[in-house]
């Protein structure tokens, strides 16, 4: 999804939470792991694999100048003939350290391994970071958690889109930015203004 079709999405959401909830999702995943010069560690459940957002967050690590965005897909079954970086297993999440970031994402319910994993992970001083449908054990577990409710005008992949792309915008608190997104960021900026609800008048 292009910056374009992002400021369109901010659009038709303008007015409801969505628009700052993943912005603030965004700044607290960029902050988490630019800080440390990377380390993030994406997983979903047994039956989801966030391929998608592992795909975006590449996309914006580039554009943006921000490689620490780029994400290491941990997956739950890993087969013997899979490329080297489609065969990260669930042990990557037992070995995660301080520093790293652990970003689960989850449609369906985690199940109680993955969970475990995660707790432990948090344990040893891993930043966990969680994008759900309502699992409380999850976002409790989570330091930063984006509870995405099923509704009929917005699911979790919407919301996964405007996570990645605001992760790659430049105007998040980062560190000074790099690379050559210029324009991109502008055309977000101008997108943002033209949809901004005009003040209220007393």
């Amino acid at each position: 999804m292009d910056a374009v079709r992002v400021a369109l999405l901010r659009e038709v959401l303008a007015g409801t939470e969505w628009p700052g909830a993943t912005r603030r999702f965004a700044g607290a995943l960029r902050g988490s792991v630019v800080p440390h010069g990377g380390g993030l560690l994406l997983v979903g459940t047994a039956g989801y694999e966030p391929w998608h957002l592992a795909a975006h967050l590449v996309d914006e690590a580039a554009w943006s100048g921000t490689p620490e965005l780029r994400p290491t897909l941990v997956r739950h079954k890993v087969r013997p003939d899979d490329p080297a970086h489609l065969s990260v297993g669930l042990g990557r999440i037992e070995a995660a350290r301080r520093g790293e970031t652990l970003l689960v994402v989850a449609p369906d319910d985690p199940g109680g391994g993955l969970l475990e994993r995660v707790h432990d992970a948090r344990r040893a001083g891993a930043t966990v970071l969680a994008l759900e449908s309502g699992d409380r054990e999850l976002n409790r577990l989570a330091h930063e958690a984006l509870t995405v409710p099923e509704e009929p005008e917005l699911d979790l992949d919407t919301v996964q889109h405007l996570v990645s792309a605001a992760a790659g915008e430049n105007s998040l608190p980062a560190p000074a930015p790099r690379g050559r997104r210029t324009f991109r960021d502008r055309l977000s900026r101008l997108a943002d203004q033209l949809t901004e609800p005009p003040p209220a008048r007393w």
